[in-house]
């Protein structure tokens, strides 16, 4: 019985850790996207950093409400 839980809580840490795993890799490459975005803005249309920050102003709100709707998904919210 005992080695029964014990596999059990292992996977449910190894199945926690790729959840925070994909979340974390998931929030670069969407804050990645938009900031890239906006650097194309900024070489197309001069204007300065301000494409940029506009990519991590929009990036950051995105990525997170989209994260909590897959978490909410998954019924870890």
């Amino acid at each position: 019985m005992e080695e029964k839980t014990k596999h059990e809580g292992l996977l449910q840490a190894v199945k926690a850790f790729s959840v925070l795993g994909g979340v974390g890799i998931y929030l670069v490459v969407f804050v990645g996207i938009c900031v890239y975005l906006g650097n194309l803005a900024d070489e197309t249309f001069a204007l300065g950093a301000k494409g940029k920050f506009t990519g991590i102003l929009v990036g950051f709100p995105c990525a997170i409400y989209t994260l909590f709707r897959q978490l909410k998904r998954m019924g870890l919210v």
